[in-house]
């Protein structure tokens, strides 16, 4: 099966021609598969969400393709529309362009301009606002009279009313509390699991991403400079700290480990810490 998007040679330039001229991307390509659960990550300004802007076709690249079933999203106006409603974006605190009257409206916003019929439209915003956790009750009332964490669990559902066979999101648990960045990651996963979604989630969070995805794409100076499995790109923790990225924090402690001359091996999940003290004391755990 081929893939649900390939990025051949992309490239995009901020302010070109003036003494303020940026290379945003330079010469990214990828592809991604159907179904997919990817984590981008980069240091800021890295190009990561300049990237992610692409796919659905809020930019248009300065030379490359994106490719969405094998066309190329630009080929045509109807492609270009097309395209932003199978890739569904969620911007970082997207929130903050909640607007409708009631939380119900705001859902409703993006299948009504798709054009669906008022039968449809109803059972995609309740099934999207199922998904992420908001009541029929909460339906009926005015988005800015929930807290911080329920606005965002709308903003998102209102993406995904779309149903959106690529849902890319932009640092969705930004400036969450534990608790809540938790309940976001569900709903994203809720998502993935009921609709077979593939998921994009830019994150600075790489315990986040270590245990949720398979794939991580790593953004540097505006190129795309690993990809690979969490494994493999966690195995190369000392390249990703000389580039000014974290790793996950049980990482950190085993990488010293290793440099301090005991005899374990790279980890980037619970289930790995616990397997590596099981194998230091000969099979017991204290966890």
């Amino acid at each position: 099966m081929a893939p649900i998007l390939q990025v051949e040679n992309l490239n995009h330039i901020y302010s070109a021609g003036t003494p303020f001229e940026h290379a945003a991307l330079t010469d990214v390509s990828f592809q991604v598969e159907r179904g997919e659960f990817i984590g981008v990550i980069g240091h800021t300004g890295s190009g990561k969400s300049t990237l992610m802007q692409h796919l659905n076709g809020l930019l248009k690249p300065i030379s490359g393709k994106i490719l969405l079933d094998g066309q190329d999203i630009w080929e045509n106006k109807t492609a270009t529309r097309q395209s932003r409603f199978r890739v569904g974006l969620v911007f970082q605190y997207p929130e903050y362009q909640l607007f409708e009257e009631t939380v119900y409206k705001d859902i409703a916003f993006g299948p009504k301009n798709m054009k669906l019929d008022a039968q449809e439209i109803d059972r995609r915003v309740r099934e999207a606002a199922e998904l992420v956790g908001i009541t029929a009750q909460q339906l009926e009332v005015s988005p800015f009279d929930l807290s911080g964490g329920q606005k965002r669990r709308v903003a998102i559902a209102g993406v995904i009313a779309m149903e959106p066979e690529v849902l890319i999101l932009d640092e969705p648990t930004a400036g969450l509390d534990p608790e809540g960045r938790e309940e976001i990651l569900a709903n994203i996963n809720a998502y993935r699991q009921a609709k077979k979604a593939t998921v994009m989630m830019v994150s600075h969070s790489m315990t986040d991403v270590a245990r949720l995805t398979d794939r991580l794409l790593v953004m540097n100076g505006s190129r795309l400079v690993m990809d690979g499995t969490p494994a493999q790109v966690f195995a190369r923790a000392e390249e990703l700290l000389e580039m000014g990225l974290d790793i996950p924090q049980i990482t950190q402690v085993f990488l010293r480990l290793q440099q301090m001359g005991l005899p374990v091996e790279q980890v980037y999940t619970v289930e790995q810490v616990v397997a590596q003290i099981k194998k230091l004391t000969g099979g017991s755990c204290y966890a």
